[in-house]
């Protein structure tokens, strides 16, 4: 479903990312893990077609990204705080993210009455503007956002940053549910090795921009995964 071939980005003479080949299939849950530098985040934003490659190219259903934007009806994201439209409410943002999806306002309205618990009555009806939020409300309305119209891919990067315990115990059941109800691809990164090993079929480690490692999920991940950064 998606596919990375010879893919290279270089800052200032430096490559920061060198990827020969990488697939993922539809439906897995992959997850990427690095130190930071690594290139996990380049890797998403070449993904997204918010920068452009050096070399090679990312295809999404043999669509190349930079060439091509079909892609973006059926791909949901939400890399950081800074791409909400932070002067509107919440609800206007919906609103209007709906619109950009072609849903209607009973299905925007639907849609937050399923985000109930996950949002778990901190952002809706609360009469504020997203920059007045908390950071850790601003992630729930970023994620929320990046689910909405059923899409079938949904990359997150650091989701769990700033999400409190009880909100990063509801994100990692939302992730689940929507996996095995919706059928979702999910490709997220995270410096929290507890919860991408609960959430991910699949983890691949970056260092310096290359794969280092790429496994199936098992019992053993964790582990193994803490004894590699341990190094």
């Amino acid at each position: 479903m998606i596919q990375f071939n010879q893919l290279k980005k270089i800052y200032s003479g430096n490559t920061v990312l060198d990827i020969d080949n990488l697939q993922i299939a539809q439906g897995e849950s992959f997850g990427l893990v690095g130190n930071n530098g690594a290139g996990k985040t380049t890797l998403f934003r070449l993904l997204l077609d918010l920068i452009r490659a050096n070399n090679g190219n990312a295809t999404i259903k043999n669509l190349d990204v930079a060439r091509n934007e079909d892609w973006k009806r059926f791909t949901g994201s939400f890399l950081d705080a800074g791409l909400l439209i932070d002067f509107l409410s919440p609800e206007e943002f919906f609103a209007f993210t709906g619109k950009v999806k072609g849903l209607t306002k009973d299905e925007v309205d639907a849609f937050l009455a399923e985000m109930t618990d996950f949002f778990n009555h901190e952002v809706i009806g609360k009469n504020k503007l997203i920059r007045n939020l908390s950071m850790g409300n601003q992630q729930k309305t970023g994620i929320a956002a990046a689910m909405m119209g059923k899409p079938e891919i949904v990359i997150l990067d650091e989701p769990f940053n700033s999400l409190d315990p009880s909100s990063q115990i509801r994100l990692k059941q939302l992730i689940k549910s929507k996996k095995a109800n919706e059928k979702i691809t999910f490709l997220i990164s995270s410096h929290d090795l507890n919860h991408i090993t609960e959430v991910c079929d699949r983890i691949v480690i970056l260092e310096n921009g290359k794969i280092v490692h790429d496994i199936q999920t098992s019992t053993d991940t964790l582990a193994s995964l803490e004894n590699y950064f341990a190094v």
